[in-house]
């Protein structure tokens, strides 16, 4: 996972896991979380809405995303470009 801090503007990297609507995609970013006590790694699965609109990702892809402003209800993230697929 990457954050990046510009101007209070998030960007992660993750994987296309749907593909099945039209113009939107949905995210799964993993990010690795350290225990506070017992100092064990895990991973933390978390799933994003983001828009897509030229649908250039597909099924599998490897994306960077952006948080927006609210395209719609759920859709909050923008497809930034397509890194591997």
């Amino acid at each position: 996972m990457v954050i990046i801090w510009n101007k209070s503007i998030k960007e992660l990297i993750g994987e296309v896991v749907s593909d099945k609507n039209d113009m939107a995609r949905t995210i799964l970013v993993k990010s690795v979380k350290v225990h506070p006590l017992y100092k064990k790694r895990f991973v933390v699965k978390k799933k994003y809405y983001a828009h897509d609109a030229q649908n250039i990702s597909k099924l599998g892809d490897t994306v960077s995303i952006r948080e927006t402003k609210p395209v719609s209800k759920t859709k909050k993230w923008l497809i930034v470009k397509v890194l591997k697929g």
